[in-house]
């Protein structure tokens, strides 16, 4: 298994400073988030999902791909994923992506799932699902580039189930499965290993960040509230020791991709230097006991 970073983790960090910090800590690849930012969002202090500053423009074009794809080669490193924020059935934004993806000679994009909140139902929301999955196949196929479904609360592919249900025959060389546990804390967990034998031959990519539960206060009828926060990679609720010899039990030799949106670090380059240590240490160990 090899190690990368999904740049919305990474917001103060250019580029070129994103490249370098990751090749000095250890990371092999890197996931550049993709998204338009406004002027007014563009004049505020770095964050996550606001101004981002490891982001690619869709408005910029080949040259603004080109400058993110020169940041990557320079460091020698490889563009993993350009990973956007579609919506289920936006086809156009699918193929730009796409084409941005094959540009940069990236192995994945993200697709968009839709999310769930009580104002449709389950199966409208599903049958648009795989409605858009199948015309993703078949573009997905054209262009040479994987489409990835994420795990992700909120979502109706909040668990392994949910996402294989998804995917379900559709081939696995076009549409595979974003495997992320600490999003599985918020909603949909299942047992590690079971999760991994669930998706199969659709498991494509992890990402690698930790969560835990807490008591927020109390309700009027007197039941308690609780609420989901980031936590550091060894402080949330996430073994990822276990989850890591889980992955090597199903034979996954993919890319473990650092999404750390706890706060632990002052800056970003700390941050994946502790999660290379700390991850490197976990793959070190296992070869050991091979």
């Amino acid at each position: 298994m090899k190690l990368s970073v999904f740049t919305v983790s990474t917001p103060e960090l250019s580029p070129a400073e994103l490249a370098a910090s990751a090749r000095e800590a250890g990371i092999q690849g890197i996931e550049w988030r993709y998204k338009e930012t406004s002027a007014d969002v563009a004049t505020q202090t770095p964050s996550f999902w606001g101004n981002n500053r490891c982001t690619i423009s869709p408005s910029g074009g080949e040259a603004e791909l080109d400058r993110f794809k020169l940041a990557t080669e320079q460091q020698g490193l490889k563009t993993l994923s350009v990973t956007p924020y579609l919506q289920a059935g936006d086809l156009e934004g699918t193929e730009q992506v796409l084409r941005a993806a094959r540009h940069m000679g990236a192995a994945y994009i993200r697709l968009g799932v839709p999310g769930y909140d009580r104002t449709k139902t389950f199966t409208e929301l599903f049958e648009l699902a795989r409605t858009y999955l199948k015309a993703c196949e078949a573009l997905c196929k054209q262009y040479g580039v994987k489409g990835l479904i994420e795990i992700h609360h909120g979502t109706i592919a909040a668990s392994a189930s949910g996402a294989r249900r998804l995917c379900e025959g559709l081939n696995p060389d076009f549409v595979g499965v974003l495997l992320d546990p600490g999003n599985s804390v918020h909603e949909g967990f299942e047992n590690y290993r079971m999760a991994l034998e669930i998706l199969g031959p659709y498991l494509a990519h992890v990402h690698v960040k930790n969560a835990a539960w807490s008591k927020k206060g109390i309700l009027e009828d007197g039941s308690a509230s609780w609420q989901c926060n980031w936590e550091g990679l060894k402080n949330g609720m996430v073994p990822w020791r276990q989850v890591i010899e889980d992955l090597a039990a199903v034979g996954y030799d993919g890319y473990l991709g650092i999404e750390d949106f706890s706060k632990q670090f002052s800056n970003s380059s700390d941050m994946m230097k502790y999660f290379a240590e700390y991850i490197g240490s976990l793959l070190s160990e296992l070869q050991r006991d091979v």
